[in-house]
């Protein structure tokens, strides 16, 4: 992934592409094709292929509670994020007069939830100033009926990466509520120090390189009683099929009991292959080789007639960048007719560099931008 060498060995695909759309989809290194054919050698053995299957979660999970800190049974997977949080959710059971705190940063499946109509809790909105959140705007919103803050450590939509120690002193210190965190945007791509977290969640299809299909649920055991959801299922109860099974259910706890039914397979194969290939590089290393390309692409994207919505903060910087022109259709267009591929959500273009990315990507990208503009 860091040479020429094994970049054109592991992902063929990008011969002659600069891709910087990992934010959105992940090219998978070719381990992660050859796990998916596993799978399927797998399933075509039947029920004696389920011995198999099983093995593969448990890598998955032991996997996944590495990058995450935890241990194995700390973590469950589901389908994806949006699962997650709807889980999540059920967990909470909240009230009338319990208070939610959500950012304005935040991709849809961490926020909704608690935006639905049916949700009896009030939601408050910790807005971002110039694409960066600041605990001084989060701590007026805290008080003792908040019951939960949710925040993703680097924001699809500005790439601020958020500093988590403050944020965990400020909500411990004004408020009983647990803390949910989204790291979607930085597993795989950023090392992650995520101890005092609640709960976190993550998809899978992303920076981890693996496939769709797949959401990480990491709950620490001193939260396993908050984050026990009570969802009807299978895989998720204690005795699914005992003999008051038609009386009584009771949870797993903690991350077993998101885990609600027949897990997907083919997903946990590509989790397990594209976690062992992101260990096997080192996220270390992929962030030494990335970060200078971040931070020089964000420095020359500032002297465009761009509007830069990543704050030019070094500390809060991942892998991605972000910036508004009119013309972002058109402007996304000709970068995609020079085979630069970005992503164009509604108005703004978004960059997200990867281990797999170069200097003469980034060059790439640039003289194409400039062209156009």
């Amino acid at each position: 992934m860091l040479t020429a060498e094994t970049r054109r060995r592991d992902f063929p695909s990008l011969e002659g592409k600069a891709y910087f759309n990992s934010a959105a989809e992940g090219i998978p290194p070719l381990a992660v094709g050859e796990a998916l054919q596993q799978y399927f050698r797998d399933k075509q053995l039947g029920m004696d292929g389920r011995i198999a299957h099983a093995a593969q979660w448990e890598a998955a999970r032991a996997l996944t509670a590495e990058f995450f800190g935890l241990t194995a049974d700390e973590v469950g997977i589901c389908s994806c994020s949006s699962e997650a949080y709807n889980l999540a959710a059920l967990a909470l059971n909240l009230k009338p007069g319990d208070e939610v705190v959500v950012t304005d940063l935040d991709f849809p499946a961490s926020s909704t939830p608690w935006l639905q109509p049916s949700c009896a809790a009030t939601t408050r909105v910790w807005r971002n100033r110039a694409g960066a959140l600041r605990v001084e705007d989060l701590v007026p919103l805290l008080n003792a009926k908040t019951r939960l803050v949710t925040v993703s450590l680097v924001s699809f939509y500005s790439g601020f990466m958020v500093a988590l120690p403050p944020v965990l002193d400020a909500v411990r210190k004004h408020s009983p509520a647990l803390v949910a965190v989204d790291v979607t945007q930085a597993l795989g791509r950023v090392p992650l120090d995520l101890r005092g977290v609640d709960l976190i969640v993550s998809s899978t299809h992303k920076w981890i390189l693996a496939s769709h299909g797949g959401g990480l649920v990491g709950v620490p055991k001193a939260r396993t009683a908050e984050w026990t959801t009570p969802a009807g299922g299978w895989f998720n109860l204690e005795d699914a099929f005992g003999p008051k099974s038609f009386e009584e259910v009771k949870s797993k706890p903690g991350a077993a009991s998101f885990m609600v039914g027949m897990p997907n397979y083919p997903a946990l194969y590509a989790i397990r292959a594209g976690l062992e290939y992101i260990r096997g590089v080192g996220v270390a290393n992929i962030d030494a080789h990335a970060r200078p390309l971040v931070m020089h692409c964000l420095a020359e994207l500032r002297k465009l007639p761009v509007e830069v919505l990543t704050p030019n903060e070094p500390e809060h910087v991942a892998g991605i960048l972000a910036f508004k022109h009119p013309r972002a259709a058109e402007l996304n267009a000709r970068l995609h007719a020079a085979n630069v591929h970005v992503m164009n959500p509604t108005g703004r273009l978004r960059v997200a560099i990867h281990g797999y990315n170069t200097a003469v990507d980034v060059e790439k990208l640039l003289t194409t931008l400039k062209a156009a503009l």
